[in-house]
This record gives structure tokens, sequence and C-alpha cells, in this order.
């Protein structure tokens, strides 16, 4: 059974058991989390597409930990004109465990 949620604007599969990084979450760490926006439901029973949720679906999830993601560097250049901007940045992250999917 796999399950496709939406969390921070972007969409994840899931299954139990899975650990994914998604952007940063408020809560702590430790806390069971439920994850009502879920758009695709596959099972034993078939596939459950939503318009655009699936109604009564719920993924639940532990926060394991939050972190920060690798540095981007962003670096504009206009030639023969001598400008140059180097940048960088760092996302906060927080990695979640998917405990249960219920449809």
């Amino acid at each position: 059974m796999y399950a496709v949620i939406e969390s921070g604007g972007r969409h994840y599969r899931v299954a139990v058991g899975d650990t994914i990084d998604v952007e940063k979450v408020t809560a702590d760490q430790g806390a069971t989390i439920n994850i009502d926006r879920v758009i695709m439901v596959s099972g034993d029973a078939g596939v459950s597409i939503g318009k655009p949720l699936v109604e009564g679906a719920k993924v639940t999830a532990t926060v394991r930990e939050h972190f920060r993601g690798p540095k981007l560097i962003i670096f504009k250049m206009k030639p023969k004109k001598r400008y140059r901007r180097k940048t960088g940045h760092r996302q906060s992250l927080t990695r979640l465990r998917i405990d249960s999917i219920d449809a």
C-alpha cells in the first residue's frame, strides 16, 4: 500500500516505513503528525484518486529530526561589466518516518 501526499508544495510517494525529507514542519522532535493532504491512495482495494484530495484519507508520521539541507551556491555574473555576486542558501528540512496510511 502506498500514498501520494503533498507537503510544502511538493508531492511525495510514501509507503509505511519510509523516511522522507520535507520542508520544515512546526512540530517537536518525536511528535506524531497527521498529513491530511492525500492526493492518491493505492492498496488492495484498488486505486483512489482525489479531486483534488481523497476524502477521509490521512497519513500518520513521526518527526525524526530537524536539520538543514546542503548549501546551494548562487552565483550571478554579467560578462564584461565586472559584476559578480556570490551568495549561498541552506533550506531548513524535517525528516519524517511514515507510520500508517489510513484510506
